[in-house]
């Protein structure tokens, strides 16, 4: 690995400043770069696009009452830690 390649951790902590397109021209080529050549990168950029795009479509008024109840509880099982 070069003294200026990305290791995948700092990628997972990068893709949503580069979706944003709010990586300084440098860090978006070395971003770029590494995932050319990372395959699991390259599917958790492309996992993170589709669940903010699916995200942005949800609306409280579409969920069941199920669906609303099942969400509110595990937010309040991770609140809890648990």
């Amino acid at each position: 690995m070069s003294e200026n390649a990305i290791t995948c951790r700092e990628m997972v902590e990068l893709m949503s400043d580069y979706l944003d397109g709010a990586l300084p021209a440098p860090e978006r080529v070395r971003f770029e770069t590494h995932l050319a050549g990372c395959t699991g990168c390259a599917n958790a950029l492309d996992q993170l696009r589709t669940t903010i795009r699916v995200a942005a479509d949800l609306r409280e008024e579409r969920l069941a009452d199920e669906q609303r109840e099942l969400l509110r509880a595990v937010f309040r099982d991770w609140r809890r830690g648990g």
